[in-house]
């Protein structure tokens, strides 16, 4: 029996490596969970999930928190935008980190993830200084350059990557997941250097829906801490 039970990878910014997320395949309670309602519901099935402890404090107070960010994508209309209207957030969470970039450059890698039973969906922060025009040169050949509420973007695709392991133990195997597409906004219409990144990635092998991910994307960004209406 398989797990769909999704769990994300650290964000990686366009300017550094595209984003990836991680299938887990495997276990047997994740495996009816994965396969639509196969458990029986609970009072607590039903609920939404509310934001998990995150480490804000690893973080100086000029960046945007992961707890602000869980808040702000973890809406109560969040399945409305993926299309999903019968489903609700299963889990919550916030991290704070750094990444560090080729030359030894450490920045500031917020991030917050909200899973559904269908999708899953990633909203990070970016401090690196590089403008979103710019950074579309190190996507994939397929991004596209578009603008988000007056905002420069980029619109590119990832493919997520997916861990198996059997019920009864022994070593994990990975290979190819489905498509993430994901979408990255200035944060301002001056494409300053900061940026938002909203990602979307399916538990399952159907693409993500692009509408959806704009929807996401024109709702939740102008609520962020640190987004320059314009």
């Amino acid at each position: 029996m398989a797990d769909d039970f999704v769990e994300p990878e650290k964000g990686m910014r366009a300017g550094a490596q595209a984003v990836a997320a991680i299938v887990v395949v495997g276990g047997v309670v994740g495996g009816l969970w994965g396969l639509g309602g196969v458990l029986p519901k609970t009072t607590q099935d039903t609920k939404p999930a509310t934001c998990s402890a995150s480490t804000d404090k690893s973080l100086p107070a000029k960046y945007v928190s992961p707890t602000a960010l869980c808040t702000a994508l973890n809406r109560a209309d969040l399945p409305v935008l993926l299309g999903t209207p019968d489903e609700h957030a299963v889990s919550a969470s916030g991290s704070a980190g750094w990444m560090t970039l080729a030359g030894g450059t450490k920045i500031a890698s917020p991030e917050a993830d909200v899973d559904l039973r269908t999708y899953s969906v990633r909203l990070s922060a970016s401090y690196d200084d590089i403008p979103v025009a710019q950074a579309a040169r190190y996507v994939d050949s397929t991004s596209q350059v578009k603008q988000v509420l007056g905002h420069p973007a980029v619109l590119y695709s990832d493919r997520t990557v997916a861990i198996s392991f059997s019920l009864g133990g022994g070593k994990a195997s990975t290979g190819p997941g489905g498509i993430a597409r994901s979408l990255l906004v200035s944060t301002s219409a001056k494409d300053g250097g900061d940026s938002f990144e909203i990602s979307i990635w399916r538990q399952d092998d159907v693409p993500p829906d692009d509408e959806a991910l704009f929807r996401i994307a024109e709702e939740v960004l102008p609520t962020v801490p640190g987004w320059t209406a314009g």
